[in-house]
């Protein structure tokens, strides 16, 4: 499965960015970033389902208002993700429920999955109403040894800068041994639909 991410932002996942009140100061968070995977944050279903053009289609969803809280507890950092599934169907004669699996991975360096659980979102529509919206939430955690930086590479990426200095303005990542170890210790939450081959190469041609 591919997912949004680029390399760039994979890097931004550990959050290296400038202080506001000092452009010459680095932090680097240990809390992931949370987003929806590429090709996963839709669903479609037809009926037939041999049948791909709109008078087919039965269902469809997707995953929005994605949040995360984190908290840098010890020995883990945890990460509370929360998101909603709007829906609609084509068929609003009777009432029904709907219940569609949306997954939480964990990603190491924007492509290793490290873990993954699938939660199940349950849409209940009223008759003679088309649209739905659920609720969905789960709870990650990341062994905080495993986003620490070794020490020597720490250094270079949060060393004071002063301005005038030659060096001031190069960003650390620009070194590839500085680059190759945060993208180790940088790590993403990954939502997305639990989706069929059929429905995840609907997602990526259509």
């Amino acid at each position: 499965m591919r997912f949004s991410p680029t390399f760039a932002a994979v890097l931004g996942a550990a959050t290296l960015a400038g202080c506001a009140r000092d452009p010459f100061i680095v932090k680097r968070s240990l809390c992931p970033a949370v987003s929806v995977a590429q090709y996963a944050g839709d669903i479609t279903r037809f009926d037939p389902a041999n049948r791909r053009d709109a008078g087919a289609l039965s269902l469809s969803a997707t995953i929005t208002n994605l949040r995360g809280a984190c908290v840098q507890g010890s020995p883990e950092v945890a990460t509370r993700v929360g998101f909603d599934v709007v829906a609609q169907r084509r068929d609003a004669r009777a009432a029904a429920q709907i219940t569609l699996p949306v997954f939480v991975a964990v990603a190491r360096g924007g492509e290793i999955v490290v873990t993954k659980q699938v939660v199940p979102v349950t849409l209940t529509f009223a008759a003679g109403v088309a649209r739905a919206l659920a609720h969905g939430s789960a709870a990650t955690a990341i062994q905080r040894s495993a986003i620490a930086l070794p020490a020597d590479i720490n250094r270079l990426v949060t060393r004071e800068r002063k301005p005038g200095e030659i060096d001031a303005a190069t960003d650390p990542l620009a070194e590839p041994k500085v680059r190759d170890a945060v993208r180790q210790a940088s790590f993403e939450v990954l939502v997305g639909f639990e989706l069929t081959p059929d429905e995840l190469a609907y997602n990526a041609t259509k």
